[in-house]
């Protein structure tokens, strides 16, 4: 019998803490590794790597203490692929403010637990641009920089935000979050049994056979995964992965 395996996009991660390019572990912001100091220069290299799509994290607006708007926007303009970028999306005006510096997605996280109403607003303006993130510690929701248990469990956020009419939601297992240790594949099987979306998977690859791992133990709408720590470390060829995944 042959096998049909099917492409899995990779999104590689730039995470902006003070304009450099940072990774967490775990969300914590005490446990901080600083990898560059241009993030513009890091982007062109995915880009010629092979990456077709970027995903780029302002954790100062996640964690309320400032923004990297002109990072963002520098970045956008120096590459010729998509970028899709989070943190600090709080308001209408935040989501047109990073499209118009140029990305082709906004995720939207902590809105759309304190926020539902402006949330629904959003996905209803801009449609399949709009992305959710789930960000859990295992079935319950993380907010404002996954500092804040929102009191609100991941299956029921998932059938929501389908029924608002997001299409794709980017899904991370905060445990597993710059940690090496894989992708929690079993729960995002879970997660992409329950409603009609794309799932980007997100924390937790460190090789080759994670992604592998993902790509054959999860249904076919989990067909994105996001990479951070193991491309700065090392420890996955970003190359070589595209040429293994397409």
């Amino acid at each position: 019998m042959i096998r049909l395996l099917r492409e899995l996009l990779l999104l590689p991660a730039i995470d902006l803490r003070g304009g450099k390019c940072v990774r967490l572990e775990r969300g914590d912001p005490s446990r901080e590794t600083q990898y560059d100091d241009d993030p513009v220069a890091r982007a062109k290299a995915f880009v010629a790597a092979g990456a077709r799509a970027l995903h780029v994290v302002d954790l100062d607006g996640a964690f309320g203490s400032g923004e990297n708007a002109r990072a963002l926007q520098a970045i956008c303009a120096a590459v010729d692929v998509q970028v899709q970028t989070g943190g600090g999306v709080r308001t209408l005006a935040d989501v047109r403010a990073r499209i118009d510096a140029g990305a082709a997605a906004v995720v939207l996280g902590t809105i759309l637990i304190e926020d539902p109403e402006t949330a629904r607003a959003i996905v209803a303006a801009f449609g399949e641009r709009i992305v959710a993130g789930i960000d859990a510690r295992g079935d319950r929701v993380a907010t404002r920089g996954w500092q804040k248990d929102a009191g609100v469990l991941r299956d029921d956020l998932v059938r929501d935000v389908a029924a608002w009419g997001v299409r794709r939601i980017v899904y991370t297992e905060i445990a597993r979050d710059g940690m090496g240790s894989g992708y929690d594949v079993g729960a995002l099987a879970h997660v992409a049994g329950l409603a009609p979306v794309h799932i980007t998977a997100s924390g937790g690859a460190k090789t080759l056979a994670d992604l592998i791992a993902l790509r054959d133990g999860t249904p076919p709408n989990v067909d994105a995964a996001i990479i951070g720590r193991a491309l700065y470390e090392g420890t996955l060829d970003l190359a070589e992965a595209l040429n293994a995944l397409s």
